[in-house]
């Protein structure tokens, strides 16, 4: 410490002296070393204070009070700055860790949407953060059954994330059995239920469609309702199904339906980020919906979906609540 003293009374005192551009890049030089020796502010005023002294001993009388309220500022300003770097220092670690796990969820949780001849399939899913908490997945055996669950996790960030790959998991496992949504529903419950927080509840729609017969089957544990255009008519239809959330109680049965799609028929199937318009309380959201895809609906499912994203954003003022995630099936 005396040593720096003593360089900074010289810089000083030549700076006093010249007052040149040189002097500056000198004492700039010196702030390294500073830096480096992780000096206090505190004590950098204590230094030039010190300097200051030696350099006009006979004008230190008046100013002294002065660079002591300076230097007990300065105490608390350190204080203060070192815990805001330490504080962007964790966050810029927290943003490296989501980054991370972002990568690694959109690696596990990639959805690839089937191609059919005789049904036309529409997705989108974007989160409201980094990480999302919905989860669309497909099984298509390349012959009579395609079956789709759109999934909502009650919660946000990496245990969601983690829950979500626990529910991808237990789908793949299920693959022997993607015809029967009653009993996908009960053994995905029973797999949740053991291996996550009691905080946290998955909500899913998980429907099957018989392409040959047309014959679309669904269940849902707490998820919000699908649609069904039926477009004989020109009507929109609720496709509901009452069961408990995933994950609540270890031993739940889930019933299932059947609805019948004839040509031009539509399912669409979302999570209630597309539904709850918080900021317009006044709109109600399925009729904002049915009349976007009324409206709309000669485009493909992958543009109507496309176009209900960019609407319904349009219409929150560009501040969705939560994940927005739709499935849209168009035979």
């Amino acid at each position: 410490m005396k040593q720096l003293e003593s360089q900074y009374t010289k810089i000083l005192s030549d700076y006093m002296v010249n007052q040149t551009e040189k002097n500056l890049y000198i004492a700039q030089n010196f702030t390294r070393q500073l830096i480096q020796k992780s000096i206090s502010p505190e004590d950098v005023v204590s230094i030039h204070k010190n300097a200051v002294e030696q350099i006009f001993p006979d004008q230190m009388s008046e100013a002294q009070p002065a660079y002591d309220f300076l230097i007990e500022v300065m105490v608390h300003y350190g204080m203060a700055h070192r815990e805001h770097q330490s504080l962007l220092q964790k966050q810029a670690e927290y943003e490296m860790e989501m980054n991370i796990a972002t990568n690694i969820q959109k690696t596990l949780l990639k959805t690839y949407v089937p191609q059919l001849q005789s049904i036309d399939i529409g997705k989108i899913s974007v989160p409201i953060r980094k990480m999302n908490g919905d989860y669309v997945h497909f099984f298509h055996d390349g012959e009579d059954y395609l079956s789709v669950a759109v999934t909502d996790v009650v919660g946000k960030g990496v245990p969601a994330a983690l829950c979500m790959s626990m529910v991808k998991y237990g789908l793949e496992t299920l693959a022997y059995a993607y015809k029967d949504p009653s009993y996908v529903l009960e053994v995905i419950n029973r797999v949740i239920e053991k291996g996550v927080d009691d905080s946290m509840f998955v909500s899913m729609f998980y429907g099957c469609l018989n392409v040959k017969q047309n014959i679309f089957s669904y269940a849902s544990a707490g998820h919000e309702p699908a649609l069904h255009y039926r477009a004989k008519v020109d009507q929109f239809f609720p496709v509901e199904a009452k069961g408990l959330l995933l994950g609540v109680l270890p031993e739940t049965s889930y019933s299932f339906h059947e609805i019948v799609l004839e040509e031009n028929d539509m399912i669409i199937m979302m999570t209630d980020g597309v539904t709850e318009f918080r900021a317009q309380n006044d709109l109600n959201s399925r009729e904002v919906i049915t009349a976007l895809i009324k409206a709309n609906r000669h485009l493909t499912a992958q543009q109507l979906c496309q176009l209900l994203y960019k609407e319904i954003e349009k219409v929150q003022n560009f501040k969705l609540s939560d994940d927005f995630t739709v499935v849209i099936l168009k035979k």
